[in-house]
């Protein structure tokens, strides 16, 4: 598929997840076959007054490639002008906006899924954008709504394809849903049905089968993985497979265990041993889900008191 002017060998993507898609687990999630890694969502007033943990989190090696960084925020000129910092400093292969945040201390500022209670502020923010980096595609991860009684699809969608968005992620829920209940796929397929760019659809993709539902009940161009890709990157690799006509294998426990310890080093590499040990303990416990004993592994690693304890637990787990 193409976003602009921009290849994409494969349609299944890493979805932006706040303090889960640095560096190591995408470079992770990229290796499993990922079409596109996206950063964490990050705020355009974080890069405009060149806050410096927000400009680490937006850092990317070439082999992330195609990669794109998500900002958030809620004034037009703010915006346009972190955008153009983005490009400039980091080059990445296209802008994402966040219009689909829907966690209060974000959304109480006017930014994420709040844009949708008001899409003419909407309008305002992605064409500033847009005319900003004219020579980089610029795409839109949004929400169905701000509540049920407020779905904006499709409108929401003719409005941004006309203002010369790339593309467009939509996870069918509101903002009031949050992550509970089901995601309305139909709404995906109203959206693809009102617009001629392409569409990702997003939500409630578990495994090969609900991907290859969701791509026959929608018609969307892409699949945005978020939440399962959580201790299973393999399933970039499983849903590729399934696309060729290949069947996976379940990754086998020493692959679990390596790939903790892949993720641990990379986290070092990256962060240093000190932030590297705060950050994998949440990965452990995705990692080791359904690992035999896996609540008393995942409670010696989480409390474990450094790099060396932790790397002597994944080496008693070995077979």
């Amino acid at each position: 598929m193409v976003i602009g002017k921009l290849k994409i060998e494969n349609p299944f993507f890493l979805a932006p997840m706040a303090g889960v898609t640095d560096y190591a687990f995408r470079l992770i999630c990229k290796e499993q076959g990922a079409g596109i890694v996206y950063s964490e969502f990050v705020s355009a007033h974080g890069i405009i007054r060149e806050n410096s943990k927000t400009l680490n989190m937006i850092q990317f090696s070439e082999a992330e490639r195609p990669i794109g960084i998500q900002i958030f925020g809620d004034e037009p000129e703010v915006m346009s002008k972190a955008a153009k910092e983005i490009v400039h400093r980091f080059d990445p292969d296209l802008i994402d906006i966040n219009y689909g945040c829907p966690v209060p201390k974000i959304t109480k500022k006017g930014a994420g899924s709040a844009a949708l209670k008001d899409l003419c502020l909407m309008d305002e923010i992605t064409a500033a954008v847009i005319e900003t980096v004219k020579d980089r595609p610029v795409t839109v991860k949004m929400r169905a709504g701000w509540d049920k009684n407020s779905i904006v699809i499709p409108e929401a969608g003719v409005r941004l394809e006309a203002l010369g968005v790339s593309a467009i992620t939509l996870h069918p829920r509101t903002a009031n849903q949050k992550y509970t209940g089901f995601a309305d796929w139909s709404l995906i397929k109203e959206l693809k049905n009102s617009v001629k760019i392409p569409v990702i659809g997003n939500g409630d993709i578990r495994s090969p089968n609900d991907a290859t539902r969701m791509f026959e009940e929608t018609g969307c161009d892409a699949i945005m993985i978020g939440r399962a890709a959580l201790g299973n990157p393999w399933i970039f690799k499983q849903l590729n497979n399934d696309r060729d006509g290949i069947v996976s294998l379940p990754p086998s426990p020493n692959d679990l265990i390596e790939m903790c310890e892949r993720h641990l080093q990379l986290l070092i590499e990256d962060k240093g041993e000190y932030i590297a040990t705060n950050l994998i303990r949440k990965h452990f416990g995705w990692y080791i889900k359904g690992f035999p004993s896996a609540a008393s592994i995942r409670k010696s690693l989480v409390s474990s008191s450094g790099i060396d304890e932790m790397r002597e637990i994944l080496f008693t787990m070995k077979s």
